[in-house]
């Protein structure tokens, strides 16, 4: 068993698709794929399910990634370390984040502290929902993640970095695409696409909730893992979703969003820390975000 096999299996367990995974250690899928084989050779075990549609970690795979985990990040202590002397500043800040909804946000963050702080290691965790990120922050497996308010957990503190608002999202041909804007009500027999339940998605609960509030529980008939599949599925008539503001950046062919009728709804998106976290890295991380990501001024409710 070598590092690269340990490397590339954390690699898929994080990102839970092939071709993210392979970008990620910037190296083509197929290597990977092979990797991973040689891996479940040599310990006997499959470490994944996998289809056309999905990759999941096995009850094997869920118990080897902690340890993995363990030791890779023992490892790379070790090295750092070693290479410390003389180096100057230097250290590991892992992020979470959900992907559509932070194309703005993230790349400003991490532009500006490699700006200002080069020897920072980031470590970029995808497809982290915003409840999930909240976890893994309070359980110190990420150092700082993208979330959205309320947050709630004891010993995380957080701030404020932008605002969002709910938004319906319809394909072109759809009878409310016509409207200036959409009535929730008007949404009460439609088909839903949306984030898996129980996913920590803060958006898919967002919209239950703004639902519930108008009389009714959305149908969701499809769900997946991210807003651009989702868009996707909207823009191709599968059925209609509630989203936010900031991932109207995706455009494609037969999608369209409409505000929705009546008082907005707003989202609140921050980012979130242990407040006990010792991390010199972390605390270079929040000054620098404290001028790339400023608290925006507050929109009156």
């Amino acid at each position: 068993m070598e590092l690269r096999h340990l490397n590339a299996f954390l690699a898929v367990a994080e990102e839970l698709h092939f071709g993210r995974a392979a970008k990620r250690l910037q190296m083509a899928q197929p290597p990977l794929s092979q990797r991973i084989r040689q891996l479940e050779r040599e310990l006997g075990v499959q470490l994944f399910r996998r289809n056309t549609r999905s990759v999941r970690l096995t009850s094997a795979g869920e118990s080897f990634l902690e340890p993995v985990r363990a030791v890779l990040d023992d490892l790379d202590t070790a090295v750092r370390a070693a290479r410390s002397a003389g180096k100057g500043e230097y250290g590991r800040v892992t992020i979470g984040f959900a992907g559509a909804s932070t194309h703005e946000t993230l790349p400003r963050l991490t532009r500006a502290v490699r700006a200002a702080h080069p020897g920072l290691e980031l470590v970029m965790t995808g497809q982290t929902y915003a409840n999930t990120a909240l976890s893994r922050v309070a359980d110190g497996s990420l150092d700082l993640g993208f979330v959205r308010l309320p947050v709630t957990r004891p010993g995380v503190a957080h701030r404020v970095i932008d605002e969002e608002e709910l938004v319906c999202a319809l394909s072109s041909d759809h009878p409310l695409a016509r409207r200036a804007t959409v009535p929730l009500d008007a949404l009460t027999d439609e088909p839903f696409v949306s984030f898996p339940a129980n996913s920590g998605s803060t958006v898919r609960d967002a919209m239950t909730e703004a639902c519930e509030s108008a009389g009714f529980t959305p149908r969701v008939v499809q769900e997946a893992p991210d807003s651009y599949t989702i868009l996707a599925l909207v823009a191709a008539g599968v059925g209609s979703t509630l989203t936010v503001t900031s991932v109207q950046h995706i455009q494609q062919n037969g999608l369209v969003y409409r505000p929705l009728a009546g008082p907005p709804i707003r989202l609140r998106a921050a980012l979130a820390w242990r407040a006990d976290n010792p991390s010199a890295a972390l605390r270079a991380v929040l000054a620098v975000a404290e001028e790339a990501l400023p608290t925006p001024v507050r929109t009156p409710d």
